[in-house]
């Protein structure tokens, strides 16, 4: 293999391990000289774990000369957002007072990858409370797309797609609540998976209580990378059973072949918003790299996407008003209680009532995406209407806020409907990454990434066109 070992991603490493063409030692140190080289650039990566991920590299050579069995991730080196609980490190979300929320275990999502045999090299940069699609705090600064200054990384899973985008590692770990994986991944020019709701095991044992109920029911862990077959190779490891998450589902991963040609539905206004003529762009490459694939591409808009956009955002705000706005006030900056004022205000925050009717409501709008996804198996739409927004950009007021609500109704809008979602890229558009999400019937993450697959024998690997400019 010509390449560096950075380049190589998931699969390539793990089997170049396995079969003794490089050793983990090999594998990490690869990946902590590209850090060294380029993240103080981008500011993805704030907690450098160089040290253990050495010690780690040479167990797991060990691992192997004992012939033990290896994991499917044995010797790979990623990264993990600073949300989650990781033994030894500080979960601090981005928050200055939570910089010494040290964990004594790890998450499930970070113990299912050590399992597999990763690596952790680094922790990865997240705003404040995880809430905003650009990465930028107090604590730890600002991270920067590296594609291009002054155009968000995205977020809140920035610091892991600007550090997986330069080769920082093979998989990022992410999460997503509101688009935090497929938004960085849109502004990265990477693959990721938002996968179903009960598909990867999540608890934070830091956390004081347990999270809103919505939360619960809209936010998932996931992986970041460069290419999509390492996404599927990371889903299945995050993926492992964890008694301490009663929301998992033991479902498999692959599920029932469908009837072909399965039937795309591609939808560029579903909630009525006007797209980007690069985003209208990308969207028609990727139904051509679709349809030369076999898949029966037709024109058709899912249902009430504008009801569940307003929908997440009645139900989330509400949710964050009365259990989490207090610790904003406290222990936020005066940027994220601006955005989170903004939020509300753009939001139908409701009382008891209403929010129990809101909830209860939830079920008819699945409902409709039930049905129309017997017809349709898979819905070919924007990641965002627009490209990636310049940094800064939600602190401009509560009238721009409100538009960028709309502009990624799309985006969040899954999450209410607990369904996976793989963003892949299409290409370029003045030097920013494009690209857009392929959403799947509730549990076959299976069809989005093979979806992808096929959008990325069409488009390339972006990444290597990154490389070249770094």
């Amino acid at each position: 293999m010509s390449a560096p070992i950075w380049q190589w991603g998931a699969v390539t490493t793990a089997a170049a391990i396995r079969t003794g063409k490089i050793t983990a030692e090999e594998a990490v140190e690869a990946a902590l000289e590209r850090m060294a080289a380029c993240n103080k650039a981008v500011n993805a990566v704030t907690v450098d774990l160089s040290g253990e991920a050495r010690q780690a590299a040479r167990r797991a050579d060990d691992t192997i000369n004992a012939g033990t069995a290896l994991g499917p991730l044995h010797g790979v080196p990623v990264t993990i957002k600073e949300n989650v609980d990781q033994i030894g490190q500080a979960t601090t979300n981005g928050i200055p007072a939570f910089a010494e929320v040290t964990a004594d275990t790890d998450s499930p999502v970070v113990a299912n990858l050590r399992k597999a045999g990763a690596i952790v090299i680094g922790r990865t940069n997240t705003p404040e409370f995880s809430l905003r699609w650009f990465t930028d705090n107090p604590l730890r600064g600002m991270t920067h797309n590296p594609w291009k200054e002054g155009i968000t990384p995205g977020g809140s899973s920035g610091g892991a797609a600007a550090a997986v985008a330069l080769g920082i590692g093979d998989i990022a770990h992410g999460n997503d609540l509101g688009g935090s994986l497929r938004y960085p991944a849109y502004a990265c020019g990477l693959a990721t998976i938002r996968p179903s709701f009960g598909r990867v095991p999540a608890y934070n044992p830091t956390a004081g209580e347990e999270r809103p109920p919505t939360l619960q029911l809209m936010s998932v862990q996931g992986p970041i990378a460069r290419e999509v077959r390492d996404v599927r190779l990371a889903l299945g490891t995050m993926a492992q059973k964890d008694a301490r998450d009663p929301w998992w589902v033991p479902a498999p991963l692959d599920g029932p072949r469908l009837a072909t040609p399965i039937k795309v539905a591609v939808c560029k206004t579903p909630t009525g918003i006007a797209c980007h003529e690069a985003v209208s762009k990308a969207i028609d490459q990727a139904a051509d790299h679709l349809a030369n694939a076999g898949y029966a591409v037709v024109a058709k808009d899912p249902p009430l996407m504008a009801e569940i956009a307003e929908s997440w955002r009645t139900l989330l705000f509400t949710d964050t008003k009365v259990m989490s706005e207090a610790a904003f006030r406290k222990y936020g900056s005066d940027d994220i209680n601006q955005v989170l004022a903004d939020y509300l205000a753009a939001s139908n925050v409701r009382d008891l009532d209403g929010y129990v009717h809101a909830l209860a409501d939830r079920t008819r709008l699945l409902r409709a995406w039930s049905m129309f996804m017997d017809d349709y198996p898979l819905a070919l739409a924007p990641v965002s209407q627009v490209p990636p927004f310049p940094q800064g950009e939600d602190l401009r007021g509560p009238g721009r806020v409100k538009e960028m609500l709309d502009q990624q109704s799309m985006l969040y809008g899954i999450n209410l409907l607990g369904l996976p979602s793989a963003a892949v890229p299409t290409g370029l558009h003045d030097g920013v990454p494009m690209g857009v999400q392929i959403i799947g019937p509730r549990l076959r993450e299976d069809l989005c990434l093979d979806a992808a697959e096929a959008i990325e024998r069409g488009t390339g690997i972006l990444s290597q066109q990154l490389w070249s400019q770094t």
